[in-house]
């Protein structure tokens, strides 16, 4: 199951970053803002792809929380940076610097090392609500404080990187609400489904983190945002795997390894975060031309 549930993960970060190139694609094209881009979005074949992967790593995130831990799942979703680079650079007609290459090496090395040497096991689908309340109290309290302390006025990399934070406990508690609402789902059908507090949980905190990542990047640099991002919502589903369903990794002499991996994973994120920054634009070919005028 642990093996079914990291191909899940994989292939929602994979749809995830598929869906995201294309939805940019066809939204660059546009010069419409508001209802009246999306009306136009809606009718291009690139958006509705797009969408497509977006629903495709929803799906595959659930199944993935359904058959593992979330210490697992969530950390996997960093291979969504690589991928929406590998995806996005062809089709939006950009050259990635070679140092990107290296970030891209970096992340998916350090991600190896540091699940080989953690190893998450011993996943439940529910927690007590003795356990929830505590965790909802602390995610959303670190995230009201995180923006409260991003107000306006502030630097902007200090603010893109608070806004950061913010989103990745959002996504975090997101995917822990989402697993405990899938496992409802799993175990005792669509109705309880729908009966269950988590799964408008989920909805609510996956809108809030959608809003908190759009405001980080327009703050401030991508190179404050994307390691904050990234790094805090593996750290954060860790820790809520821990808490709420009782997932355990391995210490001892493996915490060096562990250490070593994440170490490798943050340099990755900052090195890509730089690198996006100096990506080479390349002269698109004359049919976009002529569809763009």
């Amino acid at each position: 199951m642990i093996e079914l549930a990291a191909a899940f993960a994989v292939a929602g970060a994979a749809s995830n970053a598929v869906g995201t190139a294309f939805q940019r694609k066809a939204a660059s094209a546009s010069s419409r803002g508001g209802l009246r881009l999306l009306m136009e979005l809606v009718h291009r074949p690139f958006w509705v792809i797009g969408m497509a992967g977006v629903v495709c790593a929803a799906l595959f995130q659930s199944l993935a929380l359904v058959n593992g831990p979330l210490a697992l799942v969530q950390p996997l979703f960093i291979l969504e940076l690589p991928f929406a680079l590998l995806v996005a650079a062809p089709l939006m007609h950009r050259r990635l610097p070679r140092s990107g290459w290296w970030g891209v090496g970096g992340c998916v090395a350090g991600l190896a090392v540091l699940l080989v040497a953690a190893a998450p096991h011993g996943a439940t689908d529910s927690a007590p609500l003795v356990r929830w309340i505590p965790a909802l109290c602390l995610c959303v309290g670190a995230m009201a404080a995180a923006v409260l302390f991003a107000g306006r006025g502030r630097p902007p990399a200090r603010r893109a990187a608070l806004l950061a934070a913010a989103s990745a406990i959002g996504n975090a508690l997101t995917a822990a609400l989402l697993k405990s609402a899938s496992g409802t789902f799993a175990d005792q059908g669509f109705t309880a489904f729908l009966r269950s507090w988590q799964t408008y949980g989920f909805a609510l905190a996956g809108v809030a983190s959608v809003l908190l990542l759009e405001n980080a990047l327009q703050a401030g640099p991508l190179a404050a945002a994307q390691p904050a991002l990234t790094i805090g919502d593996a750290v954060v589903s860790l820790t809520l795997g821990i808490v709420l369903f009782d997932e355990r990794i391995r210490t001892g002499w493996w915490l060096v390894p562990e250490a070593c991996g994440a170490l490798l994973i943050v340099a990755g994120v900052l090195v890509l975060s730089r690198a996006v920054q100096r990506i080479v634009v390349l002269p698109a070919p004359a049919e976009e031309r002529h569809m763009a005028t």
